[in-house]
């Protein structure tokens, strides 16, 4: 990645205090860039962002400026935005189940978040605004692997919410010839990444119980699939899209173009803690089938391999492997 950064410029990262957002920081203050965060903590952590301030050097910590603030809030995205040549936009309310539990809030955030933040970045004129986009976005389609322009009906208000970010961020496009790439995430997991609370993502959920010698509840029979995605990877797709020479809106899928059901990741995560000197014994729990998740989901990755040139270095076991110590440390610090 040093060498697509080797100009300097300022970024801005909303999200900053959440798991995708502080690894982008953590990765473009080590190249000694320009940063400007937008956080408003709701599922972001101060945590987050002393970690990356430990991982940095004195001098790039300083090229770092946080804004505590809130997308929702015009005048926030407008402050953020100004003098800022990059918009990498991470914040939003994630999670299918909450999504159901508050349409209203997800709505907000998603929806009217993301149009302050398009109006607020095509106002102050930056070079390119890259955006989280989902997985979750392709529905009911059923075909496999999942390619950009074959999309089904939303199963849930999260997935609507993501939708909806697509189809502003083409409409400015054509209507003010302002251009955003989409980056739509795959099951992305990684350090930073929150194990607590109802919504966590499966990995540091399950991981996190491991670690503890807690049973781990599979919904369903455990071969539902995903493509699971190392960070590493989405922050290079973000690096490469925002520097991307394309003249127009487009959106991209971010995954590893793999499958794992649910049976094989609780087998890896299981390898990956013995590797680590922790021997998990217990066998899983199946319960019902989640409201709202698709059955299988893997993408096609050829269209961000041939347009940005993007490259996944780490498949899920390699991912596994580079995360685990943080899980533990985490755990451990947590305990203590």
């Amino acid at each position: 990645m040093q060498n697509l950064l080797e100009t300097s410029n300022k970024w801005l990262i909303t999200g900053c205090a959440g798991f995708i957002g502080s690894n982008l920081l953590e990765t473009l203050l080590k190249a000694n860039q320009q940063v400007v965060g937008l956080d408003n903590f709701a599922t972001g952590y101060q945590r987050n962002l002393d970690e990356v301030q430990q991982l940095v050097s004195p001098q790039q910590w300083a090229n770092f400026t946080f804004i505590k603030g809130d997308i929702r809030s015009s005048a926030d995205c407008q402050q953020a935005c100004s003098g800022v040549d990059y918009v990498l936009h991470q914040a939003a309310l994630g999670s299918v189940p909450r999504s159901i539990a508050d349409p209203v809030t997800s709505n907000d955030t998603n929806i009217s978040g993301f149009l302050n933040m398009l109006l607020a970045a095509r106002d102050a004129g930056v070079k390119r605004f890259v955006y989280a986009a989902s997985s979750s976005t392709y529905g009911d389609h059923p075909a496999l692997p999942k390619v950009e322009d074959a999309i089904g009906k939303p199963l849930s208000p999260y997935a609507v919410t993501k939708y909806v970010n697509e189809l502003y961020a083409d409409v400015f496009s054509r209507s003010y010839g302002f251009h955003s790439i989409g980056l739509r995430y795959f099951n992305v997991f990684g350090p930073r990444q929150d194990p607590n609370g109802a919504y966590a993502a499966v990995i540091p959920k399950w991981t996190a119980a491991m670690i503890a010698d807690q049973s781990v509840k599979i919904n369903g029979d455990g071969e539902t699939s995903r493509d699971f995605c190392f960070v590493d990877n989405a922050v290079q797709a973000n690096i490469r899209a925002a520097l991307a020479d394309i003249e127009h809106s487009e959106v991209f899928n971010v995954a590893l173009g793999d499958r794992t059901t649910l049976n094989e990741l609780f087998a890896a995560i299981a390898k990956s803690l013995a590797d680590n000197g922790i021997h998990y014994k217990k066998t899983a729990q199946y319960g019902d089938f989640r409201a709202g998740d698709v059955r299988h989901s893997q993408a096609d990755i050829s269209k961000a391999q041939r347009m940005l040139g993007y490259a996944p270095q780490y498949r899920i076991r390699e991912g596994l492997s580079l995360a685990m110590p943080w899980y533990i440390q985490q755990h451990d610090s947590l305990k203590g």
